[in-house]
C-alpha cells in the first residue's frame, strides 16, 4: 500500500529533525532540507530555498538544474508568496502571471515563506515535472518541516 502524503511528512518531519539535531547554521540546515525533500519526495525536479536579502531573494542551498540566481520580492512566485507572507500553490505555472521559468520542465510549483519575528526571511520552493502535483496536503508538510528548519536554525542577518 503506498504511503500518504500525511504519513510521508511525518517520517520527513521525524527525518530532518535528526539532521538538525547538533546543527544550527543556516547554510548547511537549509542544504540539508533540500537534499531531504529533492531525494524523498517523488516527481520533485527542484527544491531550495531563497534567502532575503535587502528585499531581494538571492539564491540558496538547492537540489536541481541551475536557477534564477536573483528575485525581486512581488515577482514571480517565490516574490509573490514572499511580499504577501503567504504560501502559494501553483498547479500550472505557466497560468501564474509574471512566472519566473528558470526549467522549462517545471509544471507546477509550491512556495513557503520562511518568516521569523513577522519578517520573511527567505522561501522554500519545489518544482515538479508535473502539472497540479502540490496540494494542501503538501502545503501542511511543508509549512511543518519549515518550522523546525526555523526552530532548530540560526537565522541570517
Amino acid at each position: 500500500m503506498p504511503e500518504t502524503k500525511p504519513t510521508r511528512y511525518a517520517r520527513l518531519a521525524a527525518e530532518l529533525r535528526r539532521l538538525l539535531e547538533t546543527e544550527h547554521d543556516f547554510t548547511a540546515n537549509a542544504a540539508n532540507l533540500a537534499a531531504l525533500l529533492y531525494h524523498t519526495l517523488p516527481d520533485i525536479n527542484w527544491a531550495g530555498l531563497y534567502i532575503n536579502r535587502h528585499g531581494v531573494l538571492v539564491l540558496g542551498p538547492f537540489q536541481g538544474k541551475p536557477a534564477c540566481a536573483r528575485i525581486p520580492l512581488g515577482k514571480g512566485v517565490c516574490g509573490t508568496s514572499a511580499h504577501r507572507q503567504e504560501a502559494i500553490t501553483v498547479p500550472d505555472v505557466r497560468r501564474f502571471p509574471g512566472h519566473i521559468a528558470c526549467d522549462i520542465a517545471s509544471q507546477s510549483e509550491i512556495v513557503i515563506p520562511l518568516i521569523e519575528n513577522g519578517r520573511v526571511i527567505g522561501v522554500l520552493d519545489l518544482d515538479s515535472p508535473e502539472l497540479s502535483h502540490f496540494d494542501s496536503e503538501d502545503r501542511a508538510g511543508l509549512e511543518q518541516l519549515v518550522q523546525i528548519f526555523l526552530d532548530k536554525t540560526e537565522t541570517p542577518d
